[in-house]
């Protein structure tokens, strides 16, 4: 027994028609309407997020907290490393495997100008220092990492390394919420801080 169905040209058609419509209001409503709901919220609850929680200095934008910066002078806290090379556009980790024999040969480098540059043996140095974050632009080193380097920045400001310390302490924030992640200090943030004092 043969059985088919037969499609007039009007239902074809409307079929169609339907389609386009429904992809039309789709496009507005996920292309348009949604990310100008969410930015116009996002402005208006969290307006510094919204704007890249840019830090000024006498009126001129210095930087993000929420981007690292390189700092290679004796004076300032050296961030972490960066596969992005420290651009917000460029965004990304290296993908290096810990197994990777370029990645092995890039932190036993690292490790060896640190600890001649700390004084500190290869072996005490946090791995944020020698390690990129997954997004190469993380703006915060561990607090042990900024305690491996108060003397150093102390020393080349003549001043005293608790004077140092106390500038670390006062930007360390602590865990998001009180239990995610780590105690964690904003390099930008404690950089401006002591060229302010």
């Amino acid at each position: 027994m043969n059985t088919s169905v037969s499609i007039s040209p009007d239902e074809s058609g409307a079929g169609w028609l339907v389609a386009v419509r429904f992809s039309l209001l789709s496009i507005v409503a996920a292309g348009l309407l949604f990310p100008s709901t969410a930015a116009l919220i996002g402005g208006t609850l969290f307006p510094a997020q919204a704007h890249g929680s840019l830090i000024e200095v006498d009126g001129r934008v210095v930087g993000s907290a929420l981007v690292a910066q390189p700092f290679a002078a004796d004076k300032y806290f050296h961030p972490r490393p960066s596969a992005a090379n420290y651009d917000p556009r460029a965004v990304g980790g290296s993908n290096w495997a810990p197994s990777n024999p370029a990645l092995q040969e890039r932190i036993a480098a690292s490790s060896s100008a640190i600890a001649a540059a700390e004084g500190v043996a290869a072996t005490s140095i946090p791995s944020d220092l020698v390690t990129a974050s997954g997004s190469g632009i993380d703006p915060h080193i561990s607090v042990e990492a900024a305690a491996l380097q108060v003397a150093r920045v102390a020393q080349a400001r003549g001043v005293d390394a608790a004077r140092v310390q106390a500038l670390v302490d006062a930007h360390t924030l602590g865990k998001t919420w009180g239990v995610l992640g780590q105690a964690r200090v904003n390099v930008l943030q404690l950089n401006l801080a002591l060229d302010a004092h």
